[in-house]
């Protein structure tokens, strides 16, 4: 993900980019009150729980923040399991720097929309 927080960084002021890599320290972030987030972007493959379980527990929370699941272990099962859970964007990730600027436009979209 270090990789995707350098490009998003990257497009000036349009993000502004917290970046965490253990899940459970991401839902204590995304849970604290000090800190407003307009979109998740996660991976599916983490330690100690999957990017499904995260979405889980963060629609728990909040059932309309855009999630982007961006991964690199992706099947039809498991993009049929996140359309399902309730994923905002499933994106594989893929060879050359154009995925993130797809990435960068699907995460404006889905902040647009859910303003």
């Amino acid at each position: 993900m270090a990789l995707v927080s350098a490009f998003l960084e990257r497009q000036g002021e349009r993000f502004r980019v917290h970046t965490e890599t253990d899940p459970h320290a991401a839902l204590s972030t995304i849970r604290d009150d000090e800190t407003d987030f307009d979109c998740i972007v996660s991976d599916y493959d983490m330690p100690e729980m999957d990017g499904l379980e995260l979405l889980e527990q963060i629609r728990g929370d909040d059932p309309d923040l855009p999630f982007i699941l961006f991964t690199g272990h992706g099947s039809e099962e498991i993009a049929s399991e996140a359309i399902t859970a309730g994923v905002t964007e499933y994106l594989q990730k893929g060879g050359g720097s154009e995925q993130y600027t797809v990435l960068a436009n699907r995460v404006e979209q889905a902040v647009e929309r859910y303003w």
